[in-house]
C-alpha cells in the first residue's frame, strides 16, 4: 500500500526534515506542496520539480482547497507558522485527508482544547486521523533512555537543562512570525515543548506531571515575549524535579536526566558540538558502573516519525506517541509553567488524567 501525500508548508523544517523524510519512507508519495506564495514553494529545490505546486498566488485551480479536492492525495503533512495550523488542520480533516501536523498542537490550551473537541464531534476519527509531530518522542536515544529508567526501578527525581543563545541572523530568529511571535512564550513554546516532551516519555505515566511552580525572564530583548523559565516540577507519584530552559543566556548545554533507585540516566548530546540533530547519547550510571551509548544517526527523528506516521496509515493503528491527546499534555504543562510564571511563582495545578 502506497499512500499519495501533500505537504502543506515551505519553511526551514520542511526544507530539511519532512521533505526528505516523505522521499525515502518508500509507503508514501508525494503528490503535491502548498505553500502561501509560489515562489517559496519554488524555493524548496530541484528535487520537487517533478511536483504539483499550490499556493494562494498560483492561480486559479492551484489553492488549498484544490489541493484538498484531489482523490489521490490521502494524507497532509502540516508544517505552517504555529497560528495558522488549526484553520488548516480542521479543512484537511473536513475533507477527508489524514492530518500529520508539527507541534505544538496550538498557540494556547484553549485553543487545542476545541480543536480537540471539534475533531472528536465533526470528524468519523475511525478513518480519518489526526497525529500531531514531536519528533523527541521518537529519538532513538530517548526511546532508548526510556527503557533504562524502567530497568532502574522507582524514580527519584529529574532535571531537565537546554540553555543557549539564539542571536539575531540565526535561520529560525529570522523567520518573521518567531522574530514578532504573536503567541505566548515565543522560543519557550516554540522550541521548548520539545523538553516537556522528552521528560514526559522518560517519566512514564505513572510519573505524570501534576504541579508546577516556575519563574520566567526576557534576558534579550530580540526574543519577547519570555527566552527563560525555571520551574520546579510535581508528579503524581510524590517526586519533584527540574526544568531550566533559557534561549537568552550564556550558558551552553543540554540534559535530561532521571535518577532511579538502582542508578541513573542521563541524555544528552553525541560529540561536543550543540548543534540539536547531530545526535543523542545516554550515560547510564548504575552499581558504580558507568556507560554511555551514542546515537549519531538519529539525526532530528523526523524520518523516524514519518516512517511510524506511515505504518499507522497502511495498519490504521495510530502510534500513541502521535496522538493529539499527548501534545495537548506537553502543551498543559508548558502553559501551566508560563501562568505560574507571570504570577511570581504561584504553583499551578496540571489537569488531572
Amino acid at each position: 500500500m502506497v499512500v499519495g501525500v501533500a505537504i502543506i508548508g515551505s519553511g526551514i523544517f520542511v526544507s530539511k526534515e519532512h521533505l526528505p523524510a516523505v522521499q525515502v519512507t518508500s509507503s508514501l508519495t508525494l503528490k503535491a506542496i502548498y505553500s502561501r506564495s509560489l515562489s517559496s514553494a519554488r524555493n524548496l529545490g530541484s528535487d520537487i520539480s517533478s511536483l504539483d505546486l499550490y499556493s494562494n498566488d498560483a492561480g486559479a485551480g492551484r489553492t488549498y482547497q484544490d489541493l484538498l479536492e484531489r482523490t489521490d492525495v490521502e494524507a497532509v503533512i502540516i508544517a505552517l507558522p504555529i497560528l495558522m495550523q488549526p484553520e488548516f488542520i480542521k479543512r484537511a480533516l473536513e475533507a477527508g485527508k489524514h492530518v500529520l501536523a508539527e507541534k505544538p498542537i496550538a498557540k494556547d490550551v484553549a485553543t487545542a482544547t476545541e480543536l480537540l473537541e471539534w475533531y472528536e464531534k465533526n470528524i468519523n476519527t475511525s478513518k480519518v486521523t489526526f497525529c500531531v509531530a514531536e519528533n523527541y518522542r521518537f529519538f532513538d536515544s530517548v526511546i532508548f533512555a526510556r527503557e533504562q529508567v524502567e530497568k532502574l526501578g522507582r524514580v527519584l527525581g529529574f532535571n531537565v537543562r537546554l540553555q543557549n543563545m539564539v542571536k539575531l541572523g540565526g535561520r529560525y530568529i529570522e523567520t518573521e512570525w518567531r522574530k514578532k511571535p504573536e503567541y505566548q512564550g515565543g522560543f519557550v513554546l516554540d522550541a521548548g515543548i520539545h523538553c516537556i516532551a522528552g521528560l514526559r516519555m522518560l517519566l512514564g505515566p505513572e510519573n505524570a506531571p501534576v504541579r508546577v511552580a516556575a519563574f520566567s525572564e526576557q534576558l534579550q530583548n530580540h526574543l519577547p515575549p519570555v527566552d527563560t523559565l525555571n520551574a520546579t516540577v510535581k508528579t503524581k507519584s510524590g517526586v519533584t524535579g527540574s526544568f531550566a530552559v533559557s534561549f537568552g543566556t550564556t550558558y551552553d548545554e543540554y540534559e535530561l536526566s532521571v535518577a532511579c533507585e538502582k542508578g541513573a540516566v542521563y541524555r544528552d548530546r553525541a560529540g561536543t558540538s550543540f548543534e540539536v540533530g547531530i545526535g543523542g547519547a545516554v550515560v547510564v550510571r548504575s552499581e558504580g558502573k558507568q556507560e554511555r551509548t551514542e546515537f549519531m544517526n538519529e539525526e532530528f527523528g523526523v524520518k523516524q516519525e514519518v516512517k511510524a506516521w506511515a505504518k499507522a496509515l497502511e495498519t490504521g493503528l495510530q502510534d500513541p506517541r502521535q496522538k493529539p491527546e499527548e501534545a495537548l499534555r506537553d502543551l498543559e504543562m508548558l502553559e501551566a509553567m508560563l501562568r505560574s510564571g507571570e504570577q511570581n511563582g504561584q504553583p499551578v495545578d496540571l489537569p488531572v488524567t
